[in-house]
């Protein structure tokens, strides 16, 4: 299973809190983990964060994340729709798997030259005879039908390229990501080293081959709530 591979292949790196910054009418939020609900940013994180700047007229969702959850990130991905502000996802290094459905639920989409963004099909882990393997295989193809629901909406591409592209793991840099609908616009802002190990993912560029601690993030403007602020504590003991 892909998602519990990622968290084993990366145990051994700094976590990465829900930074949320506060700046008049604007809001900025950083995700830049996993998407999970123990290991990396969670939905609750998430919902806690824009329910401190729910006045905001306009939130900005940055992105480093080589995804995680697809339940987490659906998760997240409702909590933004519902957000009643502009929303605009800025994709500074990677997006990837769970990650880009989070970056397609903002109101805009805009990618550092230099970032990736990449999809693929759903995994899953299973035990059991061929009945319960059968389950899981059609839970993953509805699950899929989601996701490839959201890219056809997002880029005006028939369904079958989607497939085609998600069976492949695609990985899109930021003019093909542009060209074919996925991102609104290309930056050229500088972005974030990679400081993932992606050996999880069969097809990995190789300009990602190798992680580079990342710099600091932003201060937070304000506290994360006490849930949050109990699991990082966690997370700093273990």
């Amino acid at each position: 299973m892909k998602i519990l591979q990622l968290l084993r292949d990366n145990a051994s790196r700094e976590k990465r809190p829900t930074n949320l910054v506060r700046n008049g009418a604007e809001a900025s939020l950083y995700i830049y983990d996993v998407i999970d609900p123990w290991w990396g940013v969670s939905a609750t994180a998430v919902v806690e964060a824009l329910a401190q700047v729910a006045d905001a007229e306009l939130l900005n969702v940055y992105i480093n994340s080589p995804g995680g959850d697809v339940f987490e990130g659906r998760a997240i991905m409702a909590a933004l729709r519902r957000f009643s502000g502009r929303t605009v996802a800025h994709i500074d290094s990677l997006c990837a798997s769970a990650a880009t459905s989070i970056a397609l639920a903002c109101n805009e989409v805009e990618m550092a030259d230099g970032a990736f963004f990449m999809i693929h099909n759903a995994s899953g882990l299973v035990w059991g005879d061929k009945t319960d393997m059968r389950e899981t295989a059609d839970l993953l193809e509805k699950v899929e039908g989601s996701i490839v629901d959201d890219y056809t909406k997002k880029t005006g591409k028939d369904a079958a390229d989607v497939i085609a592209w998600m069976d492949a793991e695609t990985w899109f840099n930021a003019a093909e990501a542009l060209e074919h609908g996925f991102v609104d616009r290309v930056t050229t802002a500088t972005t974030t080293s990679n400081n993932w190990n992606l050996s999880a993912f069969a097809k990995a560029p190789k300009a990602l081959a190798q992680p580079i601690k990342p710099p600091a993030l932003p201060a937070p403007g304000k506290s994360m709530g006490p849930a949050n602020a109990n699991r990082l504590r966690l997370l700093q003991v273990v």
